[in-house]
């Protein structure tokens, strides 16, 4: 029975790997589990890597720009050399389409408050910045068996909004083991192959983890950070009835697709959010096309037991996904052959994560990431240790919520907006823009 470490980090995805790097650099003995052979082998492995700042909550925006200056930084924050290579930034800049889902007025404001750069496009400036697009709206988006899936539109769109310092990660893995490296430099030790069976415990607080195993691994702190199978961990600390806010696991696709002739994504394509056909779409690499929606009403939700799930491409979605595309861009060659991804969204009830303390000491939570928290991972990284290290001294974190100081912007967000006991957030998208 090993007590060598004082903090049990369950999940090895992005998140999980920079939490173990802010705490063992606080001096935390860490050690993170997780079933999958190597870190960010899970659904981190599969994320389209975006970064963009678009999001419908104030924090959920500054939060998402805090994060550039670590994606535009990211030697810096490593801070160590990794054999394996550094995760490439592409900093194409990202394209929100003004449409009649999201506010932009109120996305606009919480831009304006936090300094985030922007510029505001017509629909010439679109048109002249993106010329194989038709900008006509196609609003509501529809599946293509639905009978008005093919009817014209006059009716222009208004323009977007581009925000230069966005764009992505192409190999969101490898970020995650460049982590996982600078952790290790500080002392973090990892344990993969390995599922944790049992979360020890008694009436009050955590004691420790039990693995498939059989060992037995004590620890006074131990941290969810698993992902889409958050709300099973959740049921094995006991602690699902006490969480306002549940999660659970949602499949998800995106598809690759050739872009038109002529057209080189990773020349002149930029990271877009066009809910107007319920889509989001960026360059991939080989100069391909990605995209994925963005949960429009007409796509149905799959939630799932995220250790039995169909992870082949469906017809049917492939069709609603790559035809709406095409809708914004006619050239669009349509393959014979699907391809693309399948993985898991870990969703909370609004879209919104839960990054908090629980009723049980010593047990922490940083779920619900609902498959738009990737970029944000240092930050949260940042924000739980500091969290963690607070609460373990004694702060009442559930009578007055941790005020966090972004470090590189100087603002300071309320982590009330991530607590655990929440109202449902109805300013939320309630998808994937979060």
């Amino acid at each position: 029975m090993s007590k060598d470490y004082n903090a049990i980090i369950i999940g090895a995805g992005i998140i999980g790997c920079c939490i173990a790097y802010e705490l063992s650099r606080k001096g935390y003995r860490t050690l993170n589990i997780d079933f999958q052979p190597a870190a960010g082998a899970g659904s981190t492995s599969n994320s389209c890597g975006n970064v963009r700042f678009y999001y419908s909550t104030r924090d959920g925006v500054a939060i998402a720009y805090e994060s550039a200056w670590y994606w535009h930084n990211w030697r810096q924050y490593i801070g160590v050399e990794d054999v394996r290579g550094l995760a490439a930034y592409h900093n194409t800049g990202s394209v929100f389409v003004k449409n009649r889902v999201v506010d932009w007025p109120r996305v606009k404001t919480n831009f304006d408050s936090i300094g985030v750069k922007y510029e505001e496009w017509d629909l010439a400036t679109l048109q002249q910045k993106i010329p194989v697009g038709d900008f006509h709206s196609f609003y509501p988006p529809r599946r293509p068996d639905d009978p008005r899936f093919h009817d014209g539109s006059d009716v222009w769109l208004e323009g977007a909004c581009y925000t230069p310092e966005s764009g992505y990660v192409g190999d969101p893995q490898l970020a995650t083991q460049n982590v996982e490296c600078a952790a290790m430099s500080h002392g973090a030790r990892f344990k993969y192959n390995q599922r944790v069976a049992e979360i020890r415990r008694d009436s009050l607080k955590v004691l420790g983890v039990t693995l498939e195993s059989g060992e037995q691994i004590d620890a006074p702190i131990i941290i969810n950070v698993s992902g889409p199978h958050s709300f099973k961990i959740t049921e094995m600390a006991g602690m699902s009835a006490s969480n306002n806010i549940k999660t659970r696991a949602l499949r998800h696709e995106v598809h690759v697709v050739p872009p038109p002739a002529g057209y080189r994504p990773e020349d002149a394509g930029y990271h877009t959010n066009d809910a107007d056909i319920g889509a989001y779409y960026r360059p991939e690499a080989g100069n391909m096309i990605l995209t994925g929606s963005v949960d429009p009403a007409c796509d149905p939700q799959e939630w799932v037991d995220p250790d039995n799930f169909d992870d082949q491409i469906s017809e049917s979605q492939w069709k609603a996904q790559v035809y709406r595309l095409a809708r914004r861009i006619p050239g669009l060659p349509i393959p014979n052959q699907p391809s693309g991804i399948v993985d898991l969204y870990d969703v909370s009830d609004d879209w919104i994560p839960i990054y908090d303390k629980s009723d049980l000491s010593g047990y922490y939570q940083a779920i619900g990431t609902s498959g738009n928290q990737f970029k944000t991972a240092p930050v949260v990284g940042g924000m739980l240790a500091e969290l963690i290290d607070k609460v373990e001294q004694g702060y009442d974190h559930d009578a007055a919520p941790m005020k966090y100081k972004l470090p590189h912007l100087g603002l300071t967000i309320d982590m009330a907006a991530f607590h655990r006991n929440r109202k449902i957030n109805r300013n939320s998208s309630f998808s994937v823009i979060g």
